[in-house]
């Protein structure tokens, strides 16, 4: 059928007639005006691809009939305009790409219909690991390890870049996905198939909200979600909320992007935006750069919304100028937005649409600030900092504690390091890494970092030696205008040497601590201190030895390296002495806002941009070098421990099995609350004596090559021995953290895998208890294929972060939630019943089913599957299941 919309195509510009749009001012519905900027793009996509199939006119109006739908849980279809992928969630989608391949083939279907209609990027940035630093061949030390390590893994992601049609690879060494999206990959409008329309972008990554901050409206999806929308499949959504974030006055001279996001972090965690857009409007939006708003959007998954979007206004069409886009493009993208009512002024407050609600801040009342010491939102000021820590000491274990016995919190440790002595305490920094996308996007935050650094050095402070210091920019951009301003030799003499362009530290890949610092934490039972410029600081994440993370802005992670602990007063106690003895503080070597100014307008310019960005594809030698087959079929290796085909189509047909009662499912494990996806998707390293390990070491690997979880993505063998591995684990059937369970037939303690695969063995469903906030965190879709693999055939939550659902979702896993007021408390649930989770023949979204236990008691709790395409996907089995019969057919 035509597009019902089409009287409202038009030609952008009467010179170029064959290059048209839909002109959403023809509708002539005064409602357009005053929904958010953000509903716009939604409106937009579902006008342009309304085909009474996928997506139909009703929908069309239910988003111009925002206002008043908003609160109705109303399901809307969203076709984004492309997809962004990274090499972690990358090559587990191009595995399963492949063995959708096999399954449609096996089928009688046409396996190259298994092929990425959306266009995709895959950015290799999560690979790269901090095995050298402090020394200047640290960047080629670190590249050369990765591709030794990851040369199956690199070769067949060259296999799907020639093997799929419509997906792009940019090699490792490039930077980071969020920062190149911003500086290159990002159009901010479309020009495709002789349309303009607004950009956006749905990603295999949660901290894809960073392109927001350019007003291109993009969020974090699930693996197997994003695989959908690449082969065609609009995602279905709940028409959202949006919050109006209002932002008012000017930041004070001493703070910096970093310490506004936290600020914003806290405060709405605090409102509760879960499941909702923020858009952000008011004169304070005016004040900010867009390395600014994409610090304020990376971390919107740690406020816990779907999307934090900045509509466009002459800022954004001034950053695309100033990194090197073309100046024609960059004039239609101007003229687009214009003429459908997307470029917004914000001191305009007649451009103001509606909001849900609207929460307000005074950027002149933040102040510098950290989070921590294992939760993002817990933002503390830096002049609290020192007292904030020492009662996490002695507080209960928890989110603010460690419980650490008075008589203990100033315990000494000595240590030898390089044939010096030293000393480690509670609050030592062993770790402090300028890393992420987050800050190292942001000139003024990098500069600044590289200024305080020159006038450290020059006032003769030093950072100790046995401090993990690294510097991993986001894109070669960074390291140009920190060379060509000449700040790059300070910091490498503090010894924040660039180590490697990727996540590194902010995702775990911290690399190992020497010896006799480890040695020293685990005689004394410290509780040392990571500090980095990242967006999160989960326990477990940073590094397996500091207990205590804290998230900071670069300046502030030298600041702390130069001190070397947390436990410091700032404003009261000083760095160190210079030559002559005089106390340096820290006050001494902050550079001013109109100093780093100075510097960026100078050094950060648009040359710069297309010098690094014009070769990106093609200036890694060794990834020119790789030899990739060139089959459309995926040729298997067996003796492989990278690759693997996955057993998740193992028997499928094209008749679809009906949904049966989960009878009799013992609890795997019994959660409480905040259980993110670190907890239960396998990341960082394997350890020695880990199920992983064992099964390694059978196929003849030694430990040195194990590598890390995240690298062995692609096999699942590895990732279902690795699900719930983390060693910070908080299960209630065990007295202490680790990875392990209680086999209840056999009463025995044992590795979580090994009891999973007792249960399995035996016939016996299992489910996982859970409180508030289950699969916080990033999007893994591994959160969700480990738990089925092990057997999980349900987990009961108190709530649920949304991606995560969704991933269990496409999975077949029922995520079930209680009703509201119970949890397993106030049911009496003890974990060691069994349930019966009662599945009816007939099903509907958010629908309530019983549960029986075998101890005689019933409740109920809400299935949520929230919409009827979601249910669609638990009939076939999971989203997957379901493309495959599709394509098939």
């Amino acid at each position: 059928m035509s597009n019902p919309f089409v009287q409202i195509v038009e030609p952008l510009d009467p010179k170029q007639p064959l290059k048209k749009f839909f002109n959403l001012s023809k509708l002539k519905d005064a409602r357009y005006a005053r929904l958010p900027f953000s509903i716009r793009v939604l409106l937009e996509a579902a006008i342009r691809n309304c085909d009474e199939f996928l997506v139909k006119q009703a929908d069309v109006e239910n988003i111009l009939n925002w206002k008043v739908v908003q609160h109705k849980n109303v399901e809307v279809p969203f076709k984004p305009a492309r997809v962004i992928l990274q090499d972690f969630t990358g090559v587990p989608a191009v595995v399963d790409f492949a063995a959708m391949r096999d399954a449609v083939k096996k089928l009688g279907g046409d396996p190259e219909k298994i092929n990425p209609i959306c266009p995709a990027d895959l950015v290799i940035d999560h690979s790269i690991q901090v095995d050298f630093n402090r020394r200047s061949d640290s960047l080629q030390k670190n590249q050369d390890l990765e591709f030794e390590r990851n040369k199956e893994r690199f070769e067949f992601l060259k296999w799907g870049s020639q093997a799929f049609k419509n997906m792009r690879i940019i090699p490792p060494g490039s930077g980071i996905i969020h920062q190149v999206n911003l500086e290159y990959l990002a159009r901010v409008v479309m020009d495709q198939d002789d349309y303009y329309y607004p950009d956006s972008v749905v990603g295999t990554d949660s901290h894809t909200t960073m392109i927001d901050g350019l007003g291109v409206l993009g969020w974090g999806v699930g693996g197997i979600e994003a695989e959908a929308v690449m082969l065609g499949q609009p995602i279905s959504m709940v028409l959202p909320e949006v919050v109006g974030y209002k932002l008012l006055g000017s930041p004070q001279p001493l703070v910096t992007s970093t310490d506004i996001v936290l600020t914003i972090t806290k405060h709405l965690r605090q409102v509760g935006v879960v499941g909702k857009f923020v858009e952000f409007f008011g004169p304070g939006v005016a004040q900010l750069s867009i390395a600014d708003r994409a610090t304020i959007a990376n971390m919107c998954p740690e406020y816990g919304a779907t999307a934090a979007f900045f509509p466009v206004d002459d800022i954004s069409i001034g950053y695309l100028i100033q990194t090197g886009r073309d100046k024609e493009k960059v004039i239609c993208t101007k003229m687009y937005l214009e003429a459908v009512g997307m470029l917004r002024d914000f001191k305009n407050s007649s451009q103001d649409p509606d909001f849900t609600q609207v929460v307000e801040l005074d950027l002149h009342t933040v102040v510098p600030c950290c989070s921590g010491p294992k939760r993002p939102q817990d933002k503390v000021a830096v002049s609290d900092m020192k007292k904030d820590f020492e009662t996490c000491l002695g507080a209960k274990q928890g989110f603010k504690g460690f419980q650490i016995a008075p008589d203990q919190h100033n315990s000494i440790v000595k240590f030898n390091f390089e044939g010096c002595d030293f000393e480690l305490t509670h609050g030592s920094v062993v770790i402090a890494a300028i890393t992420s996308c987050t800050n190292t996007s942001n000139p003024s935050v990098m500069l600044g970092a590289g200024l305080l650094a020159k006038k450290a050095v020059e006032a003769g402070l030093t950072v100790k030696p046995y401090i993990k210091t690294s510097l991993s920019p986001g894109s070669g951009v960074v390291t140009y205008y920190l060379r060509e301003s000449g700040v790059m030799s300070y910091l490498s003499q503090l010894g924040f040497d660039v180590v490697g362009y990727g996540c590194m530290t902010c995702i775990g890949n911290s690399g190992p601590l020497p010896e006799p610092v480890v040695q020293a934490i685990t005689q004394g039972d410290l509780v040392a201190v990571g500090v980095l410029s990242g967006n999160r600081n989960f326990e477990g994440r940073v590094h397996p030895n500091t207990r205590a993370n804290y998230l900071a802005s670069p300046p502030l992670v030298i600041a702390y390296a130069i001190a070397g602990t947390i436990r410091i007063d700032f404003e009261k106690e000083c760095l160190g002495t210079n030559a002559l003895g005089k106390k340096i503080f820290l006050k001494d070597i902050w550079p001013t806002r109109n100093e780093i100014q100075a510097v960026e307008r100078q050094f950060v310019i648009p040359g710069m941009f297309k010098e690094v960005y014009q070769k990106i594809e093609t200036v890694n030698e060794s990834w020119n070098a790789l030899e990739a087959p060139s089959d459309k079929l995926y040729t298997w290796n067996p003796k492989s421990t990278y690759i693997k085909s996955p057993p998740f189509f193992d028997g499928l047909t094209l008749a679809l099995q009906t949904p049966k009662t989960i009878e009799d499912a013992y609890v795997l494990l019994n959660f409480g609350d905040s259980v993110t996806t670190d907890h239960i998707s396998p990341a960082g390293n394997i350890a020695r004596n880990s199920p992983a390990a064992r099964y390694l070491t059978s196929r003849g690997l030694t430990p040195r090559e194990f590598n890390s979880y995240g690298s062995r993505r692609g096999n699942d063998a590895v990732m279902a021995r690795g699900t719930f591995a983390n060693i910070r684990l908080v299960n209630k059937f065990i007295d202490k953290q680790g990875p392990q369970t209680v086999h209840f037939p056999s009463g025995e303690t044992l590795d979580i895998f090994d009891a999973a695969e007792r249960y399995k063995q035996a016939g016996h469903p299992l489910i996982v208890l859970a409180g508030k906030e289950y699969g916080a965190g990033s999007s893994r879709d591994w959160a969700a294929k480990g738990p089925f693999l092990l057997g999980v055939k349900a987990v009961l939550a108190e709530s649920y972060e949304r991606i995560h659902r969704s991933n269990l979702v496409g999975m077949g896993v029922i995520p079930l939630q209680y009703l509201p007021g119970e949890d397993a408390g106030t049911l009496g649930l003890t974990g060691r019943e069994r349930y019966t989770i009662v599945i009816p023949e007939k099903l509907k979204p958010q629908m309530n089913v019983q549960i029986k236990l075998d101890t005689g008691k019933t409740f109920h709790a809400i299935m949520r599957f929230d919409t009827d395409v979601e249910l669609t996907y638990f009939h076939n089995g999971g989203i997957l299941n379901y493309m495959i019969r599709k394509m098939a057919s």
